[in-house]
């Protein structure tokens, strides 16, 4: 293999040669992919660029994980269920938040970005929920171990990532200005996902498995 340094490659991105079958966009449809990015940058909702391992992208992208394991949750739910519509209800809400996150700084557009309204409403509902489903869980006589149905393991895993979407989100706090109710909310959020996970693990007769001392 030649050393790309011969020919002052090095470092910048190379092109690609077309290969004379470029497919057609339907009429009114972008490409996907935008090349912005390649050289590790990314574009927040209301303007200017950061890395993408900045602390905000870090907070944003790992409350986009969080909704993609509600999502593979949900696929071990009936579509139709209640526990299914409030978890949609709560990615939705997700999709807000990380709104928020990505829209850092001042101006019209950043505003625009701000969708995480009506913070207490959907906090009191999260505490709501929480008391329902812990109401139907067994009572707790020490710490359990993830483990259960395949639902309820996963809801176990859902409630480590919004873990650590919150310790993000902090992080960012201590940086830069943010919406403290995002913290309350997703503080809330890992508390009715542990109930989940233990309300769907008795409803499919899966035994929770205590963690031993020692």
């Amino acid at each position: 293999m030649g050393d790309r340094r011969a020919n002052g490659t090095q470092g910048r991105p190379r092109k690609v040669a077309s290969t004379g079958n470029v497919a057609r966009l339907p009429a009114g449809k972008s490409k996907l992919y935008t090349r912005t990015g390649d050289l590790g940058t990314t574009m927040l909702f209301g303007g200017g660029r950061l890395p993408k391992d900045h602390p905000r992208v870090e907070a944003y992208g790992t409350v986009d994980e969080l909704n993609s394991t509600l999502g593979v949750a949900l696929s071990f739910m009936p579509a139709r269920g209640v526990i299914a519509k409030t978890v949609s209800g709560v990615q939705n809400e997700l999709f807000n938040i990380g709104s928020e996150l990505a829209s850092g700084g001042e101006g019209k557009a950043a505003e625009k970005a701000r969708l995480f309204l009506d913070a207490e409403s959907k906090i009191a509902s999260l505490e709501g929920l929480i008391d329902e489903y812990d109401a139907k869980a067994p009572p707790l006589r020490t710490f359990i171990l993830p483990s259960g149905s395949q639902a309820g393991a996963v809801f176990h895993l859902c409630r480590t990532v919004c873990r650590r979407a919150e310790r993000q989100v902090v992080r960012l706090s201590h940086e830069e200005r943010v919406n403290p109710d995002i913290l309350r909310y997703l503080n809330r959020l890992s508390d009715l996902l542990f109930v989940l996970a233990r309300f769907v693990n008795r409803a499919a007769g899966k035994p929770e498995t205590e963690w031993r001392k020692g």
